[in-house]
């Protein structure tokens, strides 16, 4: 996708030439394999499978219910029917003979008409030739009277009816077939379908004839126009009527007067090849005109020009979208165009992803560069002493009002022109970190009456911003001026909720309290907490007391007390500081000395065992 028009109505080539370079069959697969990493090529997307024909497309069109997309093109010469839904290639179908023009009878692809180069009609279902009917000879009309004809045919009874006679002039008595050279002929014809059913016919002698189907003859003649007419097209509401020329002119008329609304002129000399009436959202009316190298857009009330674009390849035939802003062409090129006009209307509901990505494009910064060369005015070229060289070396190349120069041509002039540049720029860079570094550390500073910190916290996030704003958010929102003024939403930094919410939170004077239960960690708490704990409330006699009745062995501390008075948090170090043994033996973990020497005897242990009797006493086991 490529911003093709970036004027002030953008216009994006979503397929087509402009947008996917292609490559040659004989191309070699290392080059194709490593031409997918061109910076053109990873930036595009196909929006339609194999919306292309080998050589050249002549006709596409789009059904009335917005989910097929119908194609002709050579060669060979077949048809191409895309399903939206599913963006791919549905099917496609060979022909005999080139394909001139097709009409969509029914509101999807399955009934179609089909013109052929020779003459033949194909009237296709589900693009299976049911019935091809051969128009008659294209000549002087049956009656000898020199005038061009217009056949109609009835699908109905499946037979022609009578033609109408359309004045082309008279010919010449050597003149050939109608259509040749300097022989009359009409060149186009419209329908206004869905209003009063008016057919208009342009001639090759510069006149519109109107019949009416109703009446069964000529009801008016449209003439003075300045070459051949070639483009004709009816508004919605049928009263507006705009024709072209072989010549590039538009005009523009109300079927109810002879004078034209608007004239232009497409600027080109080339013959019209489609004129489409269209409205904007805003209910606007556009009228798009195409010849074989531009597409022009006109506002139909001022006449002034709206947007155009300008593709690589020659058109052969332009259709629009209804009520979206896609644009659909053959061309002469491999593949056919689309482009997409986010003013004309949205993307189809098909391809709904457009539209984001037309507005993520209008956020970026557009610029070319040009890697190899420089662009310069001739002012610039001669502070640089490059004057003389204009014209006489390719590495100068005019554009526009200045010249490209080649980039390793402007280094080495710059350096001789002014050897001390590096040390300039670097200079200049120092200067621009050591500005931004300073303007960092400038920050906003706002004094409230309550939570002044939680105003900082507020502040220190704009960090990153350039400017700090002490107005935004929660600052400058009336809603929440009551919280750094009334005294009743002060942030109770000691509550359970904020330490629970904001457990790294340093508060000052509880550095050493756990945040979650409270408890004092330090050592002065635990001793004190001991002592408490050991002393206890004074104990009533018929107060009744939970223990262990192992734990009243003589020579050690009570190991197991009551509930009330065991003490809160009694650690191992705590043991080890006591030096009371606790239980029947005392276990150690601390390493013994290597110095060489008697051995430290052990210390005197009370003999608790001294009143109790010895199982090798026992009478039984001496007899």
């Amino acid at each position: 996708m490529k911003l093709t028009n970036p004027g002030t109505v953008p216009v994006y080539t979503v397929a087509g030439p402009s947008t996917a370079r292609p490559l040659p069959d004989w191309l070699a697969r290392r080059r194709k394999r490593s031409s997918k990493y061109d910076a053109e090529n990873l930036n595009n997307f196909e929006l339609l499978q194999e919306f292309e024909f080998e050589e050249a497309s002549n006709c596409v069109r789009v059904s009335e219910d917005g989910n097929w997309i119908m194609s002709s093109g050579t060669y060979k010469p077949q048809f191409h029917v895309h399903s939206t839904q599913e963006l791919s290639l549905s099917f496609a179908r060979h022909t005999k003979s080139e394909n001139t023009t097709f009409l969509l009878l029914g509101s999807d692809y399955t009934k179609s008409l089909h013109l052929q180069s020779d003459r033949s009609l194909e009237d296709l279902a589900y693009l299976r030739q049911s019935t091809e009917v051969l128009v008659p000879a294209v000549g002087l009309s049956s009656d000898g009277s020199g005038c061009g004809e217009v056949f109609r045919l009835d699908l109905e009874r499946g037979q022609f009816l009578r033609p109408w006679q359309i004045d082309v002039g008279e010919d010449a008595s050597s003149s050939g077939l109608q259509g040749g050279i300097n022989v009359g002929s009409v060149n186009v014809a419209a329908v206004a379908e869905k209003t009063h059913g008016l057919c208009a016919f342009g001639t090759s002698i510069s006149t519109v004839e109107f019949y009416d189907p109703r009446s069964k003859g000529r009801v008016a003649v449209l003439g003075g126009h300045d070459g051949e007419v070639t483009a004709l097209d009816f508004s919605d509401d049928g009263l507006s009527l705009a024709l072209g020329t072989g010549t590039g002119q538009i005009r523009v008329f109300d079927l109810r007067n002879p004078r034209p609304l608007m004239k232009k002129d497409q600027g080109m000399g080339l013959p019209i090849k489609n004129l489409i009436h269209m409205k904007t959202p805003t209910g606007e009316r556009k009228l798009l005109s195409a010849d074989k190298r531009i597409i022009k857009i006109w506002d139909e009330e001022t006449g002034d020009l709206w947007t155009s674009v300008e593709p690589l390849v020659d058109l052969s035939h332009v259709t629009h979208i209804p009520d979206t802003g896609m644009i659909l062409t053959a061309n002469e090129g491999k593949q056919m165009h689309c482009f997409f006009i986010p003013n004309l209307g949205l993307a189809p509901k098909w391809c709904h992803f457009l539209d984001n990505l037309v507005h993520e494009m209008e956020n970026e910064t557009q610029s070319e560069t040009y890697d190899n060369y420089k662009f310069l005015t001739k002012p610039e070229l001669k502070a640089l002493s490059l004057d003389h060289l204009i014209g006489k070396t390719n590495l100068l190349r005019p554009y526009m009002h200045g010249y490209f120069v080649a980039a390793k041509l402007y280094d080495q002039a710059r350096l001789i022109a002014n050897p001390y540049i590096w040390e300039e720029e670097r200079a200049k860079r120092i200067k621009e970190k050591v500005e931004k570094e300073r303007s960092s550390r400038i920050r906003g500073i706002k004094k409230v009456k309550v939570n002044q910190k939680l105003a900082d916290k507020i502040l220190q996030r704009q960090e990153n911003r350039d400017k700090v704003d002490t107005k935004a958010g929660m600052l400058g929102d009336d809603r929440f001026g009551k919280i750094f003024e009334d005294e009743e939403f002060k942030v109770n930094e000691l509550s359970y909720e904020f330490r629970a919410l904001n457990p790294s939170t340093v508060i000052p004077g509880q550095s050493g309290q756990d945040l979650r239960t409270g408890v004092a960690d330090s050592d002065d708490s635990e001793s004190e907490s001991e002592d408490e704990s050991e002393a206890g409330p004074p104990k009533k006699k018929d107060e009744v007391v939970m223990q262990v009745s192992s734990s009243k062995a003589q020579g050690g501390k009570i190991r197991d007390t009551a509930f009330g008075s065991r003490s809160q948090k009694q650690t191992r170090a705590t043991r080890v500081k006591t030096g009371e043994i606790v239980g029947e033996q005392q276990l150690s973990f601390v390493p013994a000395s290597k110095r060489k020497g008697k051995p430290q005897a052990p210390p005197p242990t009370a003999d608790r065992h001294k009143d109790r009797r010895s199982a090798s006493t026992n009478t039984f086991r001496r007899l």
